[in-house]
């Protein structure tokens, strides 16, 4: 659409006001522009074009409503860079201005102004289109950036938070302070199981070319300057002429209010107002008795445009008010003779402020999907992150409590037990530094089955395992993570006296099966999704919502494909998980 926009403007800057044909120096100019204008063929912009502007400006000779001297200024503002820019801008407009010296000062006032104004505008338009394809072909970089500084500032806090604990544990258990390790760990395990807060959004830079405001502020100056000269050179009374002043300055300033940023698809506030009193002042000058002043319905046909969200509707309202224009001027003269020349003028008019204000909607438009990208893209990391922590360091945790608590009761075991705690807080330091990368944690089934009996069976419960090697294609590292995070619910929830733990598979479904006795209200409150996605206490009957581990668990076995299902009854709990074995555990 940018492109679009910056073709029509051009092409309409180049005809004549006088509905003429453009002689070969301005089509030859219009090439050119539209060669260094496109987003495509920015690469080749280069001093050459300026040059060959210059020479088909001077080969223009007068002309002074814009067209070779206005793509002179635009070339030139593209292609130079800090006040050099600038130079060249005043020097262009001047040398407009002295190709039309010998006329008269509103034609020598109107080369300059349009020179400079209709420039600034080409310039706006090319370099916001430029932006708005430089944004979206960064989208991606910026949300990888922001996942990056996601890991840094998660890992960062787990560091600080996790890591610190985990190393007081191994001290502790070096020194055989068996009794200081589980208060620690607890505390620990809430900070594993809180979510973590969202990060302030990376800055991404200036989204908009520093001059936008600038030149927008030069253009909607000059055009009303323009105006006041046309009307103090008309031969008409005072007061009217006074009118006429008024008129101007009440669109023009409409005309800015419509063209505020906004919420795309929503309606500028008072609009309802504001757009008729804006029409009906732009076209009250077509019914004065001398010349009609009609450019003024070209900022009023461009507001129909900027602030109705329909498409067809503005589109529609716009042909109805810039074609009233020729009618007027048909019914007051009786003859086509000026009707061209209006129409274009009006054209042009509406063309340039609808572009400005649209292609700027489009970089706000894409700005804001690309934040939007990397917000989503930290918040999955961030949801990553917080899974794995819960899932990995949560068990980790619960081991180290109840090898801990088991070293404290029992001195004979002691030795043996702080050697385990010494082992589990090591592996849990590396689960904990992996996190935050690319490379998922290690985890393999056998190694967490045989984890698992280990801890349950210190805990004081009966552990039977059934499992045979896991089917060809089962993913054997999710299986690990539904043994880590049943387990843990059995520590935390439970005074489990039996425990039993089955592996099955099918041609093509794995299922992992954990049921427990002893459990507590509490317990299964964090507890268990049932088939319809919420929990059951066991004794009344009623339905909370799940819990965060529960939860995270059923979202892996989702995004592979599987199911999680868990039900209470009469004090036993029961955790299943199915998982398709096709395509490397993922559904084909």
């Amino acid at each position: 659409m940018s492109t679009l926009i910056i073709l029509v403007v051009l092409v309409l800057l180049t005809i004549p006001p006088t509905a003429g044909l453009p002689g070969v120096p301005a089509l030859l100019s219009l090439g050119l522009q539209v060669l260094c204008s496109l987003p495509r063929t920015r690469r080749l912009r280069g001093w050459w074009l300026v040059a060959g502007q210059a020479v088909l400006f001077a080969w223009a000779g007068p002309v002074p409503f814009g067209g070779p001297s206005a793509f002179f200024a635009a070339s030139a503002l593209l292609v130079a860079r800090g006040p050099l820019r600038w130079v060249l801008l005043a020097c262009v407009a001047a040398a407009a201005g002295l190709l039309n010296l010998g006329a008269d000062p509103y034609v020598w006032v109107n080369a300059v102004g349009n020179t400079a104004t209709q420039g600034l505008v080409v310039f706006a338009l090319t370099r916001l289109s430029d932006l708005r394809d430089e944004l979206h072909a960064t989208r991606a970089e910026l949300a990888a950036r922001t996942v990056a500084e996601e890991r840094e500032r998660a890992g960062h806090t787990l560091e600080t938070v996790l890591g610190s604990v985990l190393s007081g544990v191994i001290g502790l258990a070096a020194a055989g302070r068996a009794e200081e390790i589980p208060p620690l760990t607890r505390q620990a395990a809430q900070q594993a199981r809180r979510r973590p807060e969202p990060a302030p959004m990376p800055p991404v830079g200036d989204l908009t070319p520093r001059l936008a405001v600038p030149i927008l502020t030069v253009v909607y100056l000059w055009v009303p300057v323009a105006a006041i000269i046309v009307v103090a050179r008309a031969q008409v009374p005072v007061g009217l002429r006074v009118a006429y002043w008024a008129a101007v300055l009440a669109v023009v300033a409409l005309q800015a209010y419509h063209a505020l940023p906004r919420t795309p698809g929503t309606w500028p506030r008072h609009a309802a107002w504001t757009l008729p009193a804006q029409l009906v002042i732009a076209w009250l000058p077509l019914l004065e008795p001398h010349r009609p002043y009609y450019q003024l319905v070209g900022w009023a046909a461009a507001a129909l445009l900027i602030v109705i969200p329909s498409w067809r509707i503005a589109w529609a309202l716009y042909a109805v008010v810039v074609g009233s224009v020729p009618i007027v001027l048909v019914i007051r003269y009786g003859s086509l003779a000026g009707v061209p020349a209006a129409l274009l003028e009006v054209g042009g008019m509406s063309a340039m402020f609808y572009g400005l204000t649209a292609v700027t909607r489009l970089v706000y438009q894409v700005r804001e999907s690309r934040l939007a990208l990397a917000g989503l893209a930290a918040a999955r990391e961030r949801r990553r992150i917080a899974q794995d922590v819960h899932d990995l360091i949560g068990y980790c945790l619960s081991a180290i409590t109840v090898k801990a608590e088991l070293a404290a009761r029992d001195p004979a075991r002691a030795e043996a037990e702080l050697a385990g705690i010494v082992t589990v807080a090591r592996d849990a330091l590396a689960d904990l530094r992996a996190i935050p990368g690319e490379r998922e944690p290690a985890l393999r089934l056998r190694s967490e089955l045989d984890s698992a009996r280990e801890i349950l069976e210190a805990s004081g419960a009966t552990v039977r395992i059934d499992t045979g090697p896991p089917p060809e294609g089962a993913d054997d590292a999710l299986l690990a993570v539904v043994v880590r995070e049943a387990v843990t619910n059995v520590l935390r929830h439970s005074q489990a006296r039996h425990v039993t733990i089955v592996l099955s598979a099918d041609d093509d479904q794995v299922r992992l099966r954990l049921t427990n006795d002893g459990v507590t209200n509490n317990g299964v409150t964090n507890g268990g999704v049932t088939d319809d996605g919420l929990t059951d206490d066991g004794v009344t009957g009623r339905t909370v919502e799940p819990g965060q581990g529960v939860a995270n668990l059923a979202e892996r076995l989702a995004a592979r494909g599987g199911r999680l299902t868990t039900t209470s009854r009469g004090g036993h709990y029961r955790l299943e998980a199915a998982l398709p074995v096709r395509d490397g555990g993922r559904p084909a």
